[in-house]
């Protein structure tokens, strides 16, 4: 089984891609950016950004039925590594212990100029 999950309360796919792919079991989400679905802008600096991202995440997990306390594995793409501490407490303000398992990485860029990234991966 495979069905794709689309919610207006997060930004638009900005290419060939789903929000997010319900397999059943689990539910794998795109990466997330810090785009307000709203007004289809960026939130203003790294923590906004991330603070964003997370709601967006939220967003399309409840289209899915699912809330953060379903996310077991995470995925961080942030454009400056230095950001790390400032998006991990928002990070912390969004997750309760046990927390998923992470990973966070830098890259040289991300769509659209964004600075942070987050992909998660959901189980029922």
């Amino acid at each position: 089984m495979k069905k794709a999950i689309h919610t207006d309360k997060a930004p638009k796919a900005l290419g060939p891609y789903s929000q997010a792919i319900d397999g059943g079991d689990a539910v794998f989400l795109s990466g997330q950016i810090g785009i307000d679905p709203a007004s289809g802008k960026f939130a203003e600096g790294v923590e906004a950004q991330a603070r964003q991202a997370l709601k967006n995440i939220g967003n399309v997990l409840a289209e899915a039925g699912l809330s953060l306390e379903n996310v077991v594995k995470t995925t961080i793409f942030l454009t400056d590594i230095g950001d790390f501490a400032a998006v991990n407490a928002v990070y912390a303000s969004f997750f309760a212990e046990p927390y998923p398992a992470r990973s966070c990485i830098q890259v040289t860029a991300l769509p659209g100029g964004a600075l942070v990234e987050i992909e998660v991966l959901a189980r029922r």
